[in-house]
């Protein structure tokens, strides 16, 4: 059975702009060792802000859409948003949470405290998401990395990248 990984904006945008945790999650997908899902409303953000402060970004996004296999889970409609108000602490999180919820995934990657902070306020949305976990851990405990291999590419740069391949 496939390891089913959705994963939030800021993990698309980071891996498509830096060779950095969020790349090597990309490379997994890539490579068919996750079945990567990615909720529609993420793709459409993550446009949206290549578009609007990474335009240099934009063949490498669309590079990597065109070659990895992908699963989309649609945008939740407004009454399922409405419905499921106080799922997570900011609204705009809401789309993104029942996308993946609905996906049945058993991992969601992100960056976004509203989701990983073990905190009261995040309580419902990680009862209802399982495996919600930063980039790290997830390369750690799923991916099976070490930490040499993690922490050797942490502050990776684009040309250190080059120069290992």
């Amino acid at each position: 059975m496939s390891i089913r990984v959705a994963i939030d904006t800021n993990i698309l945008l980071s891996g498509i702009i830096w060779p950095r945790w969020p790349y090597a999650i990309l490379q997994h997908a890539l490579a068919g060792e996750v079945v990567l899902v990615l909720p529609e409303i993420v793709i459409l953000e993550a446009r949206r802000q290549i578009e609007r402060n990474f335009p240099d970004a934009q063949e490498q996004f669309d590079r990597f859409l065109a070659l990895v296999e992908f699963e989309v889970t649609p945008i939740p409609t407004a009454k399922a948003v409405e419905a499921a108000a106080g799922i997570v602490r900011q609204t705009e999180d809401i789309p993104v949470a029942l996308s993946v919820i609905a996906a049945e995934v058993d991992y969601f990657v992100t960056y976004d405290r509203d989701f990983t902070d073990d905190h009261a306020s995040t309580a419902r949305v990680r009862a209802a998401i399982p495996g919600i976990c930063l980039p790290p851990v997830f390369l750690r405990d799923v991916m099976g990395w070490t930490s040499e291999q993690l922490e050797a590419i942490r502050h990776r740069t684009w040309a250190e990248l080059s120069s290992s391949e």
